[in-house]
């Protein structure tokens, strides 16, 4: 690869990453005013669901960002909510995608169809998993009792602040994967990339879902990017995003002292995702 094509794409990084800042910035600003004036509130139905926590840890989960993840694993290994409501939290999770996929206003049906499916994924697989498991939290326990560590921001700290802080974040995560991406699309093209990623296999979605399982939004940016540039299915972007959990997973084995049961948190995880991507796969969507 010559000088020149590499200079080309340097320039073309910077140009993508730059036309996602904007909306990037908004994005997260929002997020922090949301999460800064009623995150309590919202967290508190998540906690008081009851047998409606599927549906609730579905819909709460698909907010962007990890933060309801990370809360939701620490109720559970409180033993506030059940298996199937964390589950559900984890799989309508998608971290930083949403946001990624925004900041491409051409693709916005993009995040309507992978909002939707994931969440109907969420649902079924955490009614289903309460079903098998039947195994609900007591009544003694009360969400007030287990907010340590739930990812809630400081109330002092405003929301100019941290919606810089994690816009730089993303802008660091965006300005690597992104050149490294179109770096293999110049040298590679995109047929050749799609045929490394498993494309038309049956396989990609179990990939992928190993991908999602890294507890870091860098996973997720990845396989965003790696589908809005037509290497992987949209089957297997659901199955890797569908398991990324971002840092809920962190939290699950600093709180629960059960290995074993972290253990089978992360199995009916990576299983319920592939599924999902696997079906899509499948589905006329």
């Amino acid at each position: 690869m010559t000088l020149e094509i590499l200079l080309d794409v340097v320039i073309d990084t910077l140009l993508d990453v730059a036309k996602m800042l904007p909306f990037l910035f908004l994005a997260f600003l929002l997020l922090e005013a949301l999460e800064h004036h009623a995150s309590e509130k919202i967290n508190n139905v998540l906690a008081s669901s009851g047998k409606a926590g599927p549906v609730a840890g579905a819909l709460l989960g698909c907010i962007p960002q990890c933060g309801f993840s990370v809360f939701s694993a620490n109720l559970f290994s409180n033993g506030v909510i059940t298996l199937g409501t964390l589950i559900a939290v984890f799989l309508s999770t998608s971290d930083e995608a949403v946001l990624i996929i925004l900041s491409h206003p051409e693709k916005k049906l993009e995040i309507i169809k992978l909002l939707a499916v994931k969440i109907v994924v969420a649902i079924v697989f955490g009614y289903i998993i309460d079903f098998v498991v039947r195994r609900h939290p007591g009544p003694e326990k009360h969400i007030e009792d287990h907010c340590k560590d739930c990812g809630c921001h400081d109330e002092h700290a405003g929301i100019l602040k941290p919606a810089i802080r994690h816009t730089l974040k993303i802008l660091g995560f965006l300005l690597i994967i992104v050149f490294l991406l179109n770096f293999l699309v110049e040298w590679l093209g995109i047929e050749r990339l799609s045929k490394i990623m498993l494309s038309n296999s049956v396989l990609q979605p179990f990939a992928a879902g190993l991908v999602g399982l890294v507890p870091n939004c860098a996973a997720s940016v990845f396989l965003t990017e790696l589908y809005l540039k037509g290497a992987i299915s949209f089957g297997s972007v659901i199955a890797g995003l569908s398991s990324g959990a971002g840092a809920g997973l962190l939290v699950l084995f600093k709180e629960n002292k059960s290995v074993k049961e972290n253990i089978k948190v992360i199995v009916l995880l990576y299983l319920c995702a592939v599924a999902a991507g696997l079906i899509v796969s499948f589905l006329p969507i």
